[in-house]
């Protein structure tokens, strides 16, 4: 059994409609992936994740420097 089917199995889930399951299983893996990172290691997980979507489907993303955020507020 993957790692997917065992988040799917759970029993705390089983008896959720298909998709609500889904949802919760990949959230139960994220957590799972994530509950021992600090702060900044969860931070270049998700810019890493994130830069792997941009490049998977050729996004056209405008970056925005800190300054530029705290300019925009």
């Amino acid at each position: 059994m993957d790692n997917y089917e065992k988040y799917m199995n759970d029993p705390d889930i089983v008896d959720e409609p298909t998709a609500l399951r889904e949802i919760h299983a990949i959230r139960l893996m994220l957590h799972d992936k994530t509950k021992n990172m600090t702060p900044e290691e969860r931070a270049a997980l998700t810019r890493s994740d994130a830069q792997e979507m941009i490049d998977k489907y050729g996004l056209n993303v405008k970056r925005r420097t800190p300054q530029e955020m705290l300019d925009a507020v």
